[in-house]
Parts: C-alpha cells; structure tokens; sequence
C-alpha cells in the first residue's frame, strides 16, 4: 500500500476538487489554463511600469505625452482586441463542442478580419492625427502636444503587427494553449523592454527612442506568432486558404461577439478618453499623477486580469459542451480567487510603496497624490473589481455579449465621465474626483451584471 498523502495535500485537492474541478474541466487543467495566463499578465504589467518609468526620465512632458495618446491608444487597440476576442469565444466552443474543422477554420477568418480592421484604422487615424489630437488635448502645453503628435503617428504603424499577433494569441487561448500564449508574449515584451533600454536609457532618444522599439518589437512579435502558428501548431491547424477564403457565416458568429464588444469597447475606452481631456484641463503635473497612479494600479490586477481572460476559455467551452451548471461554479470560483489575489497584492504592494513610486522619478510634491489614489484602489479593488470585470468575459463567453455591452456603456457614461466631471471639475476635487467616479462605476456595473448572472438570460444564445 502506498503512504497516504499528507493532510493539507489531502484538504487542498478536496478544496480544489470542489471549486475547480467538472465533468469535462478538472482543476489541472484549469490551473494549467490559468498559470501561463497570469505569468503573461504580471510580466506585461511589470514591463508597463518600467517603460513608463523609463519614459519619466526624459521628463514631465515625455511621460505626460505618452499618457496622453496611451488613452487613445487604448481606445483604438480594444477594437481589433474585440474583433479578436470573438475569435476566442467561437474557437472556445467549437473545442468545447468536438467540431475541429470548425476551429481551424474561425482561427483562421478571425485573424483575417483583425488583420483588415487594424489596417484601416492605422491609415485613417495617421490621416487625421492634427484634428483628433487638437480635439483631444488642444489644451495640453506645446512641448507636450508635439510629443504626442510623434507617439501618436509612431503607435499607428505598429497597430498591424500587434493586431495579429492579438488574433492568434486569441485563437490559441480559444484551444486552452496558454503556455504557447506566453511564449509568444515573453518574447514580445522582452524585445519591447530590451530595446526601451537601448534607446531611452542608453542612447537617450526619448520618445522617438519609444516609437522605435514599440514597432520592433510588434513586427518581431507578428512575424514569431505566425511561424508558430503555421509551422509548430498542430491544434489549429492554420491554413492560408482558410484566411484568404470569406466565410460569411463564420464571421458573421465571430461578429456576434465581436461588433457588440468592439462598441463598447469605444464608448467605454472613449469615455475615458474623455475623462483625460478634463485631466488635462488640470494641468501637466495632474495628468503626470493619473498616469503614474495608473500604472501603479495594474499591479494590483494582475491576477484579476489573468482569471478575466482565462474566464472565456473555460466557459466558452463548458457552453460548447451543454454544462451550465460547471460554467456556473467555476465563474463564481474565479470570481472569489480574484478577490483573493487582490488582497494578496495589496499586502505586497502597499509597504513597497516609497520604492515603487520612486522609479518613476516624479516631483516631490505629487508623491502625496499618488499615494493616495493607491490607497484607494488598494481597499476598493478587492470588492468591486472581479464582480464588474471577470463577470461580463464569462457572460461574453456564453454569447451574453449584448446585455454586458449595452450596461458598461450606460455605467461608463453616466457614472464615471458625467460623475467624474462633476466630482473633478465644478466639485474641485481634482484627480481624487476622476477616480472615486471610478470606483463608483466599478460596483454599480459589478452589482447589475451578479443580477443578470443570477438568471438565465445569459446562457440561452446559441452562437454554433
């Protein structure tokens, strides 16, 4: 007879068993879903902080700049990522389903009208970059605009190369291959930080030095993902006549998921956008602020980020495979491991602090400031986050994508733009204002989306 497993072994497999496990998915497999996830987050986050950090060093109006069209950047980029996204939850479903000539295919056509969308938007938005940044930040001081005016033209030719390497990341997400996932964002991210080092820090070009190694780094990233994917993938099974080929009904599905996320996607990304317009009418050292401050807050979510998009795979594929109640328990289950993180990390990242803040070079009289946004999200995160985040990806993942579209537009504008002007603005509360009408927006949206999960609404639109 074999020795009997330790108790805590024994009480972690029955916790993990009760939580994690289904009647297709067991918790193996949903940790080996989770963990490249989460290693590809906390690395992309951490390589965000230091090249904002790297930025600072050229100064105020650098990383102001670089804010700045980030907002916007952030806007454009989460069109395609939606288009991508629909890719994931289709290709999740038709895995869940058993149907492997069906996922080759939507891999296929899904990175096809990713790849058509970006290009588009990179020739329009480089067309007319003087009226929509004049739009957006005519405001902002004249060494700041002319830096933004650079960043800007330079994100634009990058949009292509990162669009696909987004639609194949998704596909293979679809397929639960997370671990190619974070190959394939390791080496994105580390050339990206490795060339910041080279011509920020070393040859100190500033922003120029940013635009150089943003497109580098994303050409290298496209050109990695699709040899992966054509020469080392046998899941997909990749076929450039699949891509070549419309297939209407396929896209029309990926659509379906695509289209409803891509506009809220642009309300909710252009109600921030909008929010930072009236950050600038606060001055440089208040978007500088914003902007550490937010880089500051991704740390937080580094866990939450993993478990929202490692939600859709897992429940794209109980709903292609009829098991409501396993999609169920695991929402609920990823939900309450979110929550856990965040008060983890907040424990972590508070007493860090001074050290953390330091490398972004700020002025002494903004440390404050930003010390307090933290704190904020620190005790609010924990609460509000998962429930308004992780929830509509797992709705999205049952085909809900409307319904969690039509409520994050509605929160976005009302509570965190309108809110936040009035708390900003005429309230005079400042940059505290913009982020208090954040938080707000985070539990009224995370409250109604628990309602409608509640029900059964979410799970009743059949996408194959």
């Amino acid at each position: 007879m074999g020795t009997p497993a330790p108790y805590y072994k024994q009480k972690t497999n029955v916790f993990l068993n009760k939580y994690f496990t289904g009647s297709k998915l067991d918790y193996r497999q949903i940790i080996a879903i989770i963990i490249p996830i989460f290693v590809d987050q906390a690395f992309i986050i951490l390589m965000s902080l230091l090249n904002t950090a790297m930025i600072a060093s050229s100064g105020v109006a650098a990383v102001s700049a670089v804010s700045m069209v980030d907002s916007l950047n952030i806007f454009l980029v989460n069109v395609f990522i939606a288009v991508a996204t629909g890719g994931t939850v289709i290709v999740a479903q038709y895995k869940g389903s058993g149907n492997d000539s069906m996922v080759s295919k939507t891999a296929a056509q899904a990175i096809s009208a990713v790849a058509f969308i970006s290009i588009l938007l990179c020739v329009l938005v480089i067309a007319f970059h003087t009226p929509l940044l004049n739009l957006l930040f005519g405001q902002a001081e004249a060494d700041v605009f002319q830096n933004a005016r650079l960043y800007l033209i330079g994100s634009c030719l990058s949009y292509p190369f990162i669009a696909v390497f987004q639609a194949v990341t998704g596909a293979l997400r679809g397929v639960a291959e997370t671990k190619a996932c974070l190959g394939l964002s390791l080496i994105l991210n580390l050339s990206y930080l490795l060339l910041n080092i080279l011509f920020i820090t070393v040859l100190d070009m500033g922003i120029m030095g940013l635009i150089i190694s943003l497109i580098i780094a994303r050409v290298l990233g496209m050109g990695i993902s699709l040899f992966y994917l054509i020469r080392m993938n046998h899941t997909l099974r990749y076929r450039l006549k699949d891509a070549l080929k419309i297939d209407f009904s396929l896209l029309k599905k990926i659509m379906i998921i695509g289209i409803p996320f891509a506009a809220e996607q642009m309300f909710f990304n252009g109600g921030k956008l909008l929010t930072q317009t009236f950050i600038v009418q606060l001055g440089t050292l208040a978007i500088t602020v914003n902007a550490i401050g937010g880089s500051i807050s991704l740390l937080f979510q580094i866990g939450g980020s993993a478990l929202s998009i490692a939600v859709v795979t897992v429940v794209g594929q109980c709903i292609g495979n009829g098991n409501i109640p396993d999609a169920r328990k695991f929402i609920k289950s990823f939900i309450g491991l979110s929550t856990v993180f965040f008060v983890v990390i907040a424990a972590v990242i508070l007493p860090l602090f001074p050290f953390i803040v330091h490398l972004f070079s700020p002025p002494a009289e903004i440390i404050p400031d930003i010390f307090k946004l933290t704190l904020l999200i620190a005790i609010t995160q924990p609460i509000f986050w998962s429930t308004s985040f992780i929830m509509p990806s797992a709705l999205r993942a049952a085909g809900d994508s409307n319904f969690t579209s039509i409520t994050s537009l509605l929160s976005m504008w009302v509570l965190r733009v309108i809110l936040g002007y009035v708390l900003a603005i005429p309230l005079k509360f400042g940059i505290m204002g913009v982020w208090v009408a954040m938080v707000t927006e985070w539990g009224v949206r995370g409250a109604i989306f628990w309602w409608r999960f509640r029900g059964e609404k979410w799970y009743r639109r059949k996408l194959i």
